[in-house]
């Protein structure tokens, strides 16, 4: 069958093949069915203007994790790009923000797949035999690993510390810092990352932290996002979307919008920490986040394959 999937935002993670569209059809664009792919909730009126214009070249399907969709079986390539696998879907943990627990409450194991950037909702939470064949699988990559899905400093255990580390390069890692979270677990997370062999100065270590959601302040989010730098971690501000139309109203604002910014490029992190006046040591805690263009794709959350 030839399938179209369509995508209302190009991304990092978005497809490049000549069967992935980002608008209207062209004229070459025949198939026997169409995919409009959504990822956020705040793409779908796109989405939908974007199934109608498809409408007449194949029957259309709107769908993703915008839609609630679970992700049943993942197809490399289909709807995430090469190399960006999923090997279980589903957190045991019921976070007020986050819609993942609602479709899977535990970890719902997937068949392991090649690939090198890993976009599990909460890989560590995974029973140890899945985690460790799924490291086995990233050691055969011979290539730059990334947790791009999220890591849960809550799940880390030893044995996955070592797993981490004895990853060639070591991988980056995407840790996270959400309402609710102990700081000190996050403390611990760094301090045994540490000492099995990362490094601040690296930039592996980087965590997303949440902003901008209800009764949050900007001197709370700040005091966050230097509690990680701090650490050793590279901070990386994620700014809070509403989900549903009853949260609008706590929708952040354009000031909400510049703050996130501030923490989202190297440059202006490191330029705000000499202005402090901070030390050398702590001012090496604060690079290359987004060199690669990622806040392009920055979801609430953590990345989830849309359709998938």
């Amino acid at each position: 069958m030839r399938l179209i999937r369509v995508f209302p935002r190009r991304t990092k993670a978005t497809p490049r093949d000549d069967l992935a569209y980002f608008g209207a059809p062209d004229l070459f664009a025949e198939a026997d069915a169409v995919h409009v792919s959504v990822t956020f909730t705040y793409d779908k009126p796109r989405a939908e203007r974007l199934a109608e214009l498809w409408r007449h070249v194949a029957p259309v399907t709107v769908g993703g994790v915008a839609y609630g969709d679970r992700g049943e079986e993942f197809i490399p390539g289909r709807y995430i790009r090469h190399g960006y696998v999923f090997t279980s879907r589903g957190c045991p943990r019921r976070c007020w923000f986050c819609s993942v627990w609602k479709r899977d409450p535990v970890p719902r194991l997937l068949p392991i797949v090649p690939g090198w950037n890993v976009l599990d909702d909460n890989l560590l939470a995974c029973p140890e035999p899945h985690v460790r064949a799924v490291f086995a699988m990233l050691q055969q990559q011979h290539r730059q690993i990334e947790f791009t899905g999220g890591l849960e400093a809550r799940a880390l255990q030893d044995y996955q510390v070592d797993l981490l580390a004895s990853l060639t390069p070591r991988p980056n890692c995407f840790w996270a810092y959400d309402p609710g979270d102990d700081y000190e677990t996050l403390r611990s997370a760094a301090e045994r990352l540490l000492l099995a062999g990362f490094t601040a100065r690296s930039h592996r270590l980087r965590c997303y932290v949440l902003i901008g959601y209800p009764r949050d302040t900007f001197d709370q989010a700040q005091t966050r996002l230097h509690q990680m730098r701090d650490l050793g971690f590279t901070p990386h501000a994620m700014l809070w979307r509403p989900e549903v139309a009853s949260a609008e109203k706590w929708a952040p604002g354009p000031a909400w919008r510049a703050f996130q910014r501030q923490w989202a490029r190297p440059t202006i992190i490191h330029a705000t920490r000499r202005a402090d006046g901070g030390d050398g040591h702590s001012a090496r805690h604060c690079g290359g986040l987004l060199d690669s263009g990622a806040c392009d794709q920055a979801p609430l959350v953590w990345t989830r394959g849309p359709h998938q």
